[in-house]
Formats: C-alpha cells, structure tokens, sequence
C-alpha cells in the first residue's frame, strides 16, 4: 500500500511537471501570436494605405473586455507622425452618439420613441400636415418622409448656424412619402434629434453628450462639433485630403452643419472604448439596449445602425462616415464581443473601398488571411492616368486624319458626328443626377462630386476638349466644302 501511494505520488508529480513544462511554453507562444498579429495588422494597414494613397489613418480595435489595439499610420501635413491619440472626424458614426442620447432620456420617461416629434414643439406650423405625423421612432429609422430632394442638406445655402433653427425646415418643406412608408437617409432627421435632446434635457447638445456619454464611458478625447467650420479652425485635427491622379491633396472641408448627424470628433483609444460599451455598457437597461441594435421596421437601418445579421459573424451593427476630406468606418460585431473602427483623412472617393479596411483586420483578428483588390485606389488612378493620355494620343492623331479628310461631308453626316462627339459632355452634365441616382436619393455639392470623382472628370473634360477641337475641324471642313460647291456653282452659270 505504502509503494502504491508512493508510485502514484510519483506519477502526479510528473504529471504536474510536465503541465507545467506545457504550460510555460503555450503562454509564450500565445504572447507571441498576439504579437504577431498586430504586427499583421500593422503591414497589412500600410500596405493598403498606400495601395490607396491614404496619407494618415487611426485604427481601433476592441475584443472581448479590452481594447486591444488603438493605433495611427501614416503622418500628417507637417510630417508627424499619427498616433492612437490623434482626433479624426469620424462624420456619420456620430448618429449612433445621438440615437444614444435620445435613448437615455426616453429610458428617464422625458422622450416617447412613439410620441410624434410636433408633440415637443407645439409652435410649428407645417404647410404639410404630414408633418405632424412624424415620430421620434421615425427620424432614428429615417423613415420620416424627408429626403435631400425635398430638403437640401450638403447643399442648402445659407447653411444652418443653430439647432434652434432647424424646425423651420418642417414648416415649409412638403414630404417626398408619407412618415414611416419609405427609407430615405437623410443627415437632417439627426439634426431634428440633436435639437430635441437640447431642448428637452435643457441641455446644450455637444454638453449632454460630454456629461452623459463621452465622460461615463471615458472617452475624455471626444467632443463634438457645430460646422465643418470648427473642424477646419481646430489646428489639432489634420488636415483632410481628397484623392485626384495619384495624388492626395490638401483641403479644407465645405461649411456643413454636422451638429447631430455628422459632429463628433474622437480618438482610436476613446472609439475602442465606445465600440466595448455596445456589448459591456451600461448606459441603457437592456431592454432598451436591444432596441438600440434593432433593425429598422422597413429597413435594416436601426438607431444610429445599420444592423445586420450574418450566418458566420452573427449580429453586426455598423456605420460608415463620410466628408469630403475625411471618412470613417465602423462595425461591432456583438455575438464574437469585437468592434473595428477606422477614421481617415482622405474623403469619398469613388476608387477607394474603404469598407475593405474593416473586412481585412477582421481576417486578421480571425486567424485568415487578408487581401488587397486589384482595385484599389493605385492601379485604378494608373488607370485612369493611362486613359487620359491615350484620349489626347487619339484626340492628335484623329485631328491630322480629319484635316486630310477628301470625302464630301453632308450635312446630316455633320449633326450625327456633332451628337456623338458630345456625349463626354452630356455625362459632365449629367453627373449631378446621375449621382443621386447611383447614392439612394443623396444631392451632392459640385464639390463632393468632385473630390469624388475628380479623375474621371479630368478624364471627361480631356475628352470633351478634343472632341470640340474635333468639331472644329468638322464644321470647317462643311463649310469650306460648302463654299467650294457655291463658287463652283457660279462660275458654272457664268
């Protein structure tokens, strides 16, 4: 008995030596793939930054109950380098802040989500009596029956200075739907939103978001804004950019009242932090936390979300951002407890998928291997770059054939040439439409189409350029023929 106990002694304590043994080197190596991964992260940022010609760009990344990665690439206009700190305008992921805040004081019984929005201003007047069916539910879902059509948004002119002044707009415009029939993203049911957080809590906007959300959460780098003009006079923010050849150039950003829909300012660090309060915060009961990441009734636009839900990831809430001279990304994935956040200070551009950022560091997180599209922003402007010159080659040596052009030309043959070399011009003219169209229904400022889409309108205007040359020659060509016949003419019935 006395050596069988021994023997098993023997035998658990070599067992534990050797857990032990196994167990240091599995901490090692966990140590080590974490490092690695980040290091994966980091190639596969710089990587696709410049695949895309993205200057500067802040990444956070919040897993399970940590922030797990708050980090800048790149450097700013002075050469400095970004860092984790920096603030980023983050432009439309400022909706799900107010839904928030809309929410707070639904849960303290001062908002009704189902209460229409005129019940809280008694004072309007709308000339459209639709209007007064509008409900706090319907402007969080964008389901108001407003849209950029009906009411100018990035293109009203003046621009608002105040929230206060926002119920004006219901009082002149006519709905484009009945409230809550149609989705129609629109920045300006968030600006309605912001004004009724200000009035009912009796507090300024940007105050109630600092004292309710920003500081509970520790988000002590996040504020929020009126105008893009206090972006531009913030000399802590970099510099944004818009895309054009290659190249990224320096811009200030247009007069945009952003005060709800498009505001705040925040951090990698401080983001990481917002994306652990969706599946660890506090800030709501859960009831109402579950409504928050709720897709909408007609859409799978929620509060401030989109909300999604995938067979592999399980429920998503998402939002992207956009200025034209900066962009963010978002997604939290809530079943896996991870959230991926990245701000940029380049704009909308119609070659740069900015969303691939998001799905690339998912990889990554996951143990998969990212990928960079062939049609990134680089290869696309090489693109575009070699199209333009090809256009003017063409344009040189399509002029010398039409100079030595014998053939007659009629003058049916003359308007068919004329309506097929403007067509380049007729897409020009067509842009602002056709944009609209291809955005669900956005109205977009010259400026926004173009620092979207500045090199395919080089393009266009290069082509437009040599066409007229073209026609030039063309319509020379009718009328020296023209004048030929006539004096031949002449001197015949001489």
């Amino acid at each position: 008995m006395l050596k069988l106990r021994k023997r098993m002694y023997i035998t658990i304590s070599c067992l534990l030596l050797l857990f032990t043994m196994w167990g240091t080197p599995v901490s090692a190596n966990a140590a080590r793939d974490r490092t690695e991964v980040l290091q994966e992260i980091d190639e596969y940022m710089n990587r696709t930054m410049k695949a895309n010609h993205i200057k500067a760009a802040s990444l956070a990344i919040a897993n399970n109950d940590e922030v797990f990665y708050a980090k800048g690439y790149g450097t700013f206009a002075d050469g400095q380098s970004v860092t984790g700190d920096a603030p980023f305008p983050i432009a439309s992921l400022s909706k799900s802040f107010t839904a928030l805040a809309v929410l707070q004081l639904a849960e303290k019984g001062m908002i009704d989500l189902d209460a229409t929005y005129a019940s809280y201003f008694p004072e309007l007047s709308p000339q459209d009596p639709r209007v007064l069916d509008i409900t706090i539910r319907h402007l969080l879902n964008q389901t108001s029956g407003l849209n950029d059509k009906v009411n100018p948004d990035m293109t009203r002119n003046p621009q608002f200075q105040s929230l206060n002044e926002t119920n004006r707009l219901l009082n002149k415009v006519q709905l484009a739907h009945n409230p809550g029939t149609a989705y129609s993203y629109h920045n300006p049911n968030y600006v309605l939103l912001a004004n009724l957080v200000e009035s009912v809590s009796g507090e300024f906007f940007s105050d109630y978001l600092k004292k309710h959300i920003f500081e509970p959460l520790g988000m002590n780098h996040t504020f929020s804004v009126t105008t893009t003009q206090q972006i531009n006079d913030n000399k802590t923010i970099p510099l944004g950019h818009y895309l054009s050849l290659g190249r990224s150039i320096g811009q200030s950003e247009p007069l945009w009242f952003i005060d709800g829909p498009a505001g705040i300012v925040s951090t990698a660090e401080d983001m990481s932090l917002w994306m652990l309060a969706q599946y660890h915060g506090s800030l709501l009961s859960p009831a109402l936390m579950k409504q928050y990441h709720k897709p909408g009734a007609i859409g799978p636009y929620g509060m401030g979300w989109l909300a999604d839900q995938d067979e592999s990831a399980g429920r998503t809430i998402s939002h992207s951002g956009i200025f034209w001279t900066y962009k963010s990304e978002e997604i939290v994935y809530l079943d896996d407890q991870m959230g991926i956040a990245v701000m940029f200070n380049s704009g909308l551009n119609a070659f740069v998928n900015y969303s691939a950022f998001i799905d690339g560091i998912a990889n990554i997180m996951r143990g998969e291997k990212p990928t960079i599209s062939f049609l990134n922003g680089r290869n696309m402007e090489t693109i575009m770059i070699a199209l333009i010159l090809a256009t003017l080659l063409w344009g040189v040596h399509a002029y010398f054939r039409i100079r030595r052009r014998n053939k007659r030309l009629t003058f049916s043959k003359l308007i068919l040439i004329t309506v097929g070399r403007l067509i380049p011009v007729l897409v020009l003219l067509s842009l602002s439409p056709l944009v609209t169209f291809i955005g669900g229904g956005r109205v977009l400022p010259w400026f926004g189409i173009w620092t979207t889409l500045s090199s395919p309108i080089i393009w266009l205007v290069v082509w437009s350029l040599v066409n007229f040359l073209h026609l030039a020659c063309y319509y020379y060509i009718y009328l020296r023929t023209k004048r030929t016949a006539m004096h031949s003419r002449f001197n015949f019935s001489k």
